[in-house]
């Protein structure tokens, strides 16, 4: 019987496809690189070299060790058509480094400079290692990539999805701000591969039935530093304890760990340490221009919406430290409409939310995205990023380089600017210790276009963007006292009062978490520095050199620029500098209160009834005689806890009846308001109104007491209500009520 077409197709590619496995396995291990060694230093392969078997009697294949291209590699024919039609030809210095190490199986540390191209680099290896291992979704989870953002995790998971487009694996993208979480549960265990956060990943590992990660062949951390700080640390260790330690690891960052307790926590064996840009000359792109200028904390936003104004035709990446920070700026700046789209991204939107702003930015080519760190991290905006603007300072060097990092990937230019206070130039210092080539330059006051003005007139105008100018400041403020950096990040020297009124605020907001010892700190710092320093002139110092566009931001490059402060009179009546590191923060006197430890103090004296002074307990007790003087009539104390016990109990009655009353009046109301809404819908609109406005008329008006005619009920359980009945009333004696009635009408 002659099967069917189908059948047959499908028999056939299984041979083909095991047959391939067998000659990329021959392949590999015939042509293994050596450990420690590094692929860069080989020569390339001529153009014109066969790839793959080679019948020259010495070597049966090629070498793929220091390759250029892909199609040079042992890989499936799958992913070298996945890697074409996604336009990937030529290879990056970290994937020729990394990959004829990790297609052998080996661990890698790959560190490599921002935008260059290391998601390819532990993608290929994936792959590769799964379909030589012919995995299906029976076989359940094999290989696990770790990002710390989600937009990151949605990155990688769309290069995934395209450069393995032919294969037959399931893929999932596992992170948070979705809400179809039992969609995932239900279909976790059949995905192959998985990009995930690490907080969705352990939420499985906690919550779903049978989720099962012992077959895992291969685990991936992408900005492995920062999944290994301590913000992930206790997350990731859960994770690991229940993942197999037999199993391939890769580790790639821009600013890759040599933690020996790292490398332990993920139990890594011989890993091989490929940083391929440790011996340049810097640690950012080479086609990354880099610049830094002066400026003072009240400053800040001048300087921001002036740069704004000079580039509208510019897609700009701008950098604050918190997100109450972004809110507030992305907020007033809108409403101030300086003639560019704006945008704001932060860890706290939603994810549906997050992900479309992150796509609107990437298809725009004008427009301004404030964000906070959470953008920082490997993300590829697909049209290049002119500019990246970092308003407050980095945390640190690595912060620094990530940040950078947006623009000028791979061979596209970039520019970034970094405005400093002065009291954090130590930064240019450390900075320029990592080879990161920074020029310092200082802009000319007058191409500044102030805007506190602008946004005091809108925090009158719109209230609740005044209280997200307080949270600004108090986050801003916060993110300072925390760092552990004191050297530069110095709360003390914040002109804070000033800071606030450049946002608009009227008024400097309460500060709580200033501790007391910072305070007397600050106060002390004002009583040294409010001598005047003597100084040659009465302009800020400003060296000579090149002059710049505010085009191109016009500035004015300078080595090294000293700030100070406001002029000050000297005795002989000339002016001088005093250092602008005055706190400006309010600190209000508390007054303490003083105790005289002399004052006598007064004594309680109880006398009995022949004068004698009695023990203070003696009105509860009988004392007794024979020298028991100081123990208690057990009888006299039982009579006194008697009596508390009924004069509680009768407090508890009348405790009760009027929680009673309470309940009934209460449930009356409810029984108006439910005839109420009843009349209304009957009655009308206008009916309506009309109630509501005796309503509103008579609700305080005293209510008289009802008397009822003709009535079976008895009058004592009506209370103040009277009750009369007809048969017991003369014909007299009611005429002479209605009478009275209408006299007391008139």
């Amino acid at each position: 019987m002659r099967k069917p077409k189908s059948k047959l197709i499908r028999k056939q590619n299984r041979l083909s496809e095991v047959k391939e496995i067998e000659l990329l396995n021959s392949w590999i291990e015939s042509q293994k690189p050596e450990s420690g060694s590094n692929p860069l230093a080989l020569p390339p392969l001529p153009s014109g070299a066969p790839i793959g078997r080679v019948d020259d009697g010495t070597t049966p294949y090629s070498r793929y060790s220091g390759v250029t291209v892909f199609k040079q590699l042992p890989i499936s024919q799958k992913t070298k058509d996945g890697l074409r039609e996604s336009k990937y030809v030529n290879m990056t210095e970290i994937q020729r480094a990394s990959l004829p190490h990790a297609l052998y199986g080996r661990d890698i540390l790959g560190a490599a400079k921002t935008g260059s191209g290391k998601t390819l680099a532990f993608i290929i290896p994936v792959l590769e290692k799964l379909y030589r291992e012919r995995y299906n979704r029976e076989d359940g989870v094999g290989s696990i990539i770790l990002s710390p953002t989600r937009e990151l995790a949605s990155q990688t998971f769309d290069v995934l999805r395209s450069v393995g487009r032919h294969h037959n694996f399931s893929a999932g993208l596992l992170i948070g701000g979705h809400k179809d979480v039992d969609t995932e549960k239900e279909r976790v265990n059949e995905m192959n591969i998985l990009v995930c956060t690490p907080g969705r990943l352990l939420q499985h590992m906690d919550q779903t039935v049978n989720f099962d990660c012992s077959q895992l062949q291969v685990l991936v951390l992408d900005e492995a530093d920062r999944i290994l700080d301590v913000g992930f640390k206790n997350t990731l260790n859960a994770i690991i304890s229940q993942l197999p330690k037999r199993r391939q690891t890769f580790l790639f960052s821009a600013t890759q760990t040599k933690s020996v307790q790292d490398l332990a926590r993920l139990s890594l064996k011989d890993p091989e340490y490929l940083s391929v840009h440790e011996e340049s000359v810097t640690a950012t792109p080479t086609s990354l221009e880099q610049r830094a200028t002066i400026v003072p904390l009240d400053q800040k936003l001048d300087m921001l919406w002036s740069f704004i104004k000079s580039n509208l035709n510019s897609k700009i990446l701008v950098f604050l430290s918190s997100r109450k920070q972004v809110t507030f700026v992305f907020e007033a700046f809108k409403k101030l409409r300086p003639g560019i789209p704006l945008k704001c991204l932060h860890g706290k939107m939603k994810q549906i939310k997050r992900m479309a702003i992150y796509s609107h930015f990437c298809e725009e080519k004008r427009s301004v995205l404030f964000c906070t760190d959470v953008g920082s991290r490997g993300l590829d905006f697909n049209k290049a990023v002119h500019w990246v603007v970092q308003v407050d300072c980095p945390d640190d060097i690595k912060t620094y380089i990530h940040r950078v990092g947006r623009t000028a990937r791979y061979d596209s230019g970039g520019k970034s600017v970094l405005f400093l206070m002065p009291s954090e130039i130590k930064m240019l210092e450390k900075l320029r210790d990592e080879k990161i080539p920074l020029r310092t330059y200082k802009v000319k006051p007058e191409r500044l276009q102030p805007v506190s003005g602008l946004l005091a007139a809108l925090l009158v105008k719109h209230p609740d963007l005044q209280y997200k100018a307080q949270r600004a400041v108090s986050t801003y403020v916060r993110s300072i006292h925390k760092n552990k950096d004191k050297e530069i990040f110095d709360v003390t020297k914040l002109p804070i009062d000033q800071f606030s009124a450049s946002l608009g605020l009227p008024l400097t907001p309460k500060l709580r978490f200033l501790n007391q010892k910072i305070k007397r700190e600050k106060m002390s710092r004002k009583a040294s520095f409010l001598e005047p320093e003597d100084s040659s002139d009465g302009d800020e110092l400003e060296l000579p050199g090149e002059e710049l566009d505010i085009g191109d931001f016009k500035t004015k490059k300078v080595d090294e620029v000293v700030h100070l402060g406001d002029n000050t009179t000297n005795k002989d009546g000339s002016e001088s500098k005093t250092p602008d590191i005055v706190p400006a923060t309010r600190v209000l006197k508390k007054k303490k209160l003083k105790i005289n430890v002399h004052r006598p103090v007064g004594t309680r004296v109880v006398f009995d009834e022949e004068g004698n002074t009695l023990p203070p307990l003696a009105r509860v007790a009988n004392m007794k005689s024979s020298g028991d003087s100081d123990l208690l009539d057990q009888d006299k104390k039982e009579e006194f806890y008697r009596k508390l016990r009924e004069e509680m109990k009768v407090a508890d009655k009348e405790d009760k009846l009027l929680e009673r009353q309470r309940l009934q009046e209460k449930r009356m109301k409810l029984k108006m308001k439910r005839k109420k809404g009843k009349m209304e819908e009957e009655d009308g609109d206008e009916e309506d109104l009309s109630y509501s406005e005796e309503e509103e008329s008579g609700k305080n008006a005293p209510k008289r007491p009802k008397t009822y005619f003709n009535s079976n009920s008895d009058g004592e359980e009506k209370g103040d209500k009277a009750s009369f009945k007809a048969d017991l009333v003369s014909l007299a004696e009611q005429e002479a009520l209605a009478l009275k009635l209408l006299g007391s009408m008139h």
